[in-house]
């Protein structure tokens, strides 16, 4: 099997525009590719997927386990020709500055993956060998398998370039890009996601296959993508009994951030998944028993969302007879009472959760959560734990006493957080169910308790 991963000193927009040149080029070639994604990301995987044509998945060593991170890579290469996993920032940097803890460096350990280091050379060329050496050297047993020269003036300085690593770090500079403008991924922002999942993108993802195609040497790169096999696929879940349940999913532009996994772990367990689009009108699905509002943007969509007053009459009626429900974060916002725009525009919600989310210019919250169970938590109860992370502009202003959902522990310590009602836990956490498996199984048993809505 062939794997690399690609990784660069620091974060930006450069490792992510290779990563997505060499995906396009090797499909191109006729390569069946499958991406992959360290860290929490939902952003970078809609671009694999759309690049590769298959579903991209996270690898996070922190979140789930090492365990599950080689399941999840093994099961998501099946019928893939070579897997191409992006790092998240930097090669060493993960949770904490004094450990490589869910750094991209640790998953290349972990899944015995050669790194493919990019190295912005612009503005220099003997010093470029410098920086890999420093690489080299700071973890051993991470095995930088070659370089990719990014953002360099010319071929000639590529070659200054070559010539010094290949001198002094004893691997091969695979290939180059050079600077070019026209060919430098559009800055994201909230409203490009969905315009990937149009394939709006498909011809600048042709053309900058294309480019890599010309300045890369193939043969070089593929030998130094072979790595050890794993054992057969297997699954992230052996539930104790089938569960019979049937669980609607809000999945559209404005709710779209699921991990394959989760999902995945819920058929596994026997429920039933039924997609609608609170977005597009479609009201809850008849004869559910669950509901699943994931993340996304829904301050992108405020307007027409807050249009859809029958949508938001039936999720909150089922939520307030006692439907089981998760709503993580963009879910949490939508089922708030109003969302207020940066303009103070507000938008009324669907009203389930007293209070108003208000968004931020800059960055609210980011980061990883231990997240705590508290009494009266039907999916994470008192003594129980999970994983997940944050990441939003906006702040949750309640009106009256919050009945927390669970406690959050993270770089600024711990405290009670979410909203728990009516067999609701929602929150701006985003759980990934590979560090609670139990978390599955409660929901399911609780949603055979209930009385079918719809």
């Amino acid at each position: 099997m062939r794997r690399l991963v690609i990784a660069a000193p620091g974060s930006g927009a450069g490792k992510t525009t290779v990563t997505l040149g060499l995906m396009a080029a090797l499909k191109q070639r006729g390569y069946t590719v499958q991406g992959f994604k360290c860290g929490p990301d939902y952003i970078d995987p809609t671009y694999h997927t759309a690049v590769t044509g298959r579903p991209a998945r996270n690898l996070d060593s922190w979140m789930m386990g090492s365990e599950a991170v080689k399941t999840v890579l093994t099961n998501g290469c099946q019928g893939a020709d070579i897997a191409i996993i992006e790092g998240v920032m930097g090669l060493f940097d993960g949770k904490q500055p004094l450990s490589d803890e869910g750094s991209t460096a640790e998953i290349a350990v972990l899944t015995q993956s050669p790194v493919l280091l990019v190295v912005d050379c612009s503005g220099m060329a003997r010093s470029a060998a410098a920086i890999v050496r420093g690489f080299q050297t700071f973890r051993p047993d991470v095995h930088i398998a070659g370089v990719f020269a990014n953002r360099v003036g010319s071929e000639g300085h590529f070659r200054l370039v070559k010539a010094a690593i290949e001198q002094m770090c004893g691997i091969p500079v695979v290939g180059y890009l050079p600077k070019a403008e026209e060919l430098t991924l559009p800055e994201r922002h909230l409203g490009l996601v969905p315009s990937v999942e149009r394939g709006e993108l498909d011809s600048f993802f042709a053309e900058l296959g294309k480019k890599v195609m010309r300045t890369i040497d193939w043969e070089l790169l593929l030998s130094i993508a072979e790595a050890p096999a794993f054992g057969p696929s297997a699954p992230l879940i052996r539930p104790s009994r089938p569960y019979r349940a049937r669980i609607a999913v809000a999945k559209d532009a404005a709710f779209h951030f699921y991990y394959p996994e989760n999902l995945e772990m819920l058929s596994a367990c026997g429920a039933e998944l039924v997609y609608f689009s609170p977005l597009a009108g479609e009201p809850l699905p008849d004869r559910v028993n669950g509901l699943y509002i994931g993340g996304g943007f829904p301050e992108e969509f405020a307007d027409q969302l807050a249009r859809q007053t029958a949508v938001k009459q039936s999720i909150r009626a089922a939520i307030e007879r006692g439907l089981p429900t998760l709503a993580e974060c963009g879910g949490f916002m939508f089922l708030t009472e109003q969302l207020v725009a940066t303009d103070d525009t507000a938008y009324e919600m669907a009203g389930v959760i007293p209070g108003r989310v208000v968004m931020k210019t800059k960055l609210a919250a980011l980061g990883y959560r231990e997240v705590h169970g508290r009494k009266g938590n039907v999916l994470l109860p008192e003594g129980e734990q999970a994983r997940g992370h944050e990441f939003h502009y906006s702040v949750y202003e309640p009106r009256g006493e919050v009945p927390f959902a669970y406690e959050t522990s993270g770089r600024k310590g711990t405290k009670p957080d979410g909203y728990l009602a009516h067999r609701l836990v929602a929150g701006y956490v985003h759980f990934h169910f590979a560090s609670a498996p139990m978390m599955v199984e409660r929901w399911l048993a609780e949603c055979e308790k209930v009385t079918i809505h719809g």
